[in-house]
């Protein structure tokens, strides 16, 4: 089966290049023009590499790499017009993998793609199909969650939250990052709409199970899915 590849670029003639020459080398292509939608599409279809643009019209680059550093090791090419030193080495420390300069050779492009996914072929899958912690399991493929083998209804905006929560187990996410990963457009939408989607997920979970999953508010930080092995020590 061919590697999957995420673009995320703003500019809509390149992002058609990009694609057209990694598709005429074999591998399935996924697109998105803006950071937002980029993450969105990470979770939702796992790719085998990101090909990352540092000028984003939404949320810069630096930033979408900084959330995929945090759920996943996916190797992550950058693409930038600026072929400084200082901005190789900051992709560099940031998490990326390589760094290609703009305008991109279409040898250059597949080489350096084929190089970042030998190098990753070592190592484990970076996101697994399923996510359990007790009572609770959490599908990501089927979109399905259950507690104690109830299945749990929740909509798809509640599904995308609790699903960036346990990513991020025993971590603080502020509202802005749950709105990044779970709002498909999150413009004008502030914290208060993520308080009112949280206490409605808390109380479907707890609707079905009495020890149900711990989800925690972090006063004036976020909020935090604690494991099972760590809610002891987790009391936002």
């Amino acid at each position: 089966m061919s590697a999957t590849i995420l673009i995320i670029e703003d500019e809509a003639d390149l992002r058609t290049l990009l694609r057209h020459v990694l598709e005429r080398a074999g591998y399935r292509v996924l697109d998105a023009a803006t950071g937002q939608s980029g993450l969105r599409s990470f979770y939702e279809c796992r790719p085998d590499l990101v090909l990352l643009d540092v000028g984003l019209p939404d949320t810069d680059g630096w930033t979408v790499l900084q959330r995929l550093r945090e759920m996943s090791a996916v190797p992550v090419v950058l693409l930038t017009a600026h072929g400084s030193e200082s901005d190789k080495v900051r992709g560099l420390d940031a998490g990326a993998d390589d760094y290609l300069t703009k305008p991109i050779g279409r040898s250059e492009l597949i080489a350096r793609v084929n190089a970042a996914l030998r190098r990753n072929q070592t190592g484990q899958p970076e996101l697994n199909d399923t996510f359990t912690d007790g009572p609770l399991m959490v599908d990501f493929v089927r979109h399905e969650v259950t507690l104690d083998g109830v299945e749990v209804v929740l909509t798809p905006l509640e599904h995308r939250v609790l699903v960036a929560l346990v990513r991020h187990s025993n971590h603080v996410l502020s509202p802005t990052q749950l709105l990044e990963h779970a709002w498909d457009n999150p413009s004008g939408v502030g914290p208060e709409r993520v308080k009112f989607v949280v206490a409605r997920l808390r109380r479907k979970l707890a609707g079905v199970a009495l020890a149900g999953p711990v989800i925690t508010t972090v006063r004036s930080f976020g909020y935090r899915y604690s494991t099972s092995s760590a809610g002891a020590d987790h009391r936002g």
